[in-house]
């Protein structure tokens, strides 16, 4: 994939294979704006159509009291019916493309995730997040209901009676519950959280990226089916890496008793 620069994004490569984004707009606690969201579509589709040798992408938000405060409201201030729903088509368009991503997904979640920026964390494939990081879907309150994926993807991670608790009553949770009822995976300290969610990243793009996209396939595609649709979308899914080079280096490496170098062919 070839770096490009975006206004409202920033990008580094913090461990080899491994991208990080970082949502930045410190100045407003990382909401969405228009360019903001247009920025994540052109990102996550180009990676999808060409992700050169990434292999794991990381999202943080700048700072470190916000992950990201959802909708810019001072943008939305005054628009018309009309426009609010053109610019939600991008917020739509947005969280399709980092739920379609082939390649894994991973927030680090380092403040404040709030409305759209909760959404984003729960449209990743998991999420890391620090000790003092807030989490609300408070659109209820405003007169809206999470638009971007998240009456659907907070339900899947915690399931539905719970995720009508927290939406319908807009109130804030803690890291800690958010760990606890399975929407992150593990929580640490704020100047722990980037080194821990990198090493993670680094142990993915170390494996066959071939295989890991397949499995995080058969995984979010299977969990929408029958078992026994799931079972056989597997199967079509694991003769995939059966012909690939890497599957020959991995029994290889295996034997020869060394760490295989996987090529992603």
């Amino acid at each position: 994939m070839a770096t490009q620069t975006y206004s409202t994004l920033a990008l580094e490569n913090p461990a080899a294979l491994v991208l990080q984004v970082t949502l930045n707009r410190p100045e407003v606690s990382n909401a969405f704006n228009t360019q903001m969201a247009s920025d994540l579509v052109d990102f996550f589709e180009s990676l999808a159509m060409d992700p050169g040798d990434t292999r794991c992408v990381i999202i943080t938000g700048a700072g470190d009291k916000s992950f990201c405060a959802g909708g810019d409201l001072k943008e939305r201030d005054g628009m018309s019916n009309e426009l609010w729903k053109r610019q939600h088509l991008v917020y739509e368009r947005m969280i399709r493309a980092i739920v379609d991503c082939p390649i894994p997904v991973i927030a680090a979640v380092n403040g404040a995730a709030f409305g759209g920026g909760c959404e984003l964390a729960a449209a990743v494939d998991f999420v890391y997040a620090a000790q003092s990081a807030r989490f609300a879907l408070p659109e209820t309150s405003l007169g809206i209901i999470p638009g971007a994926g998240g009456t659907q993807t907070l339900a899947r991670a915690l399931g539905e009676r719970r995720a009508k608790e927290l939406i319908l009553s807009a109130r804030r949770f803690s890291a800690e519950e958010a760990c606890r009822w399975g929407l992150v995976n593990a929580v640490f300290p704020l100047e722990q959280l980037l080194r821990e969610t990198i090493q993670t990243a680094s142990q993915i793009a170390a494996n066959a990226p071939i295989a890991v996209r397949q499995a995080k396939q058969s995984i979010h595609r299977g969990l929408q089916m029958s078992l026994a649709d799931g079972l056989a979308f597997e199967i079509e899914a694991y003769n995939r890496t059966v012909p690939t080079n890497d599957r020959l280096e991995g029994v290889r490496a295996f034997n020869q008793k060394r760490a295989a170098v996987f090529k992603g062919n």
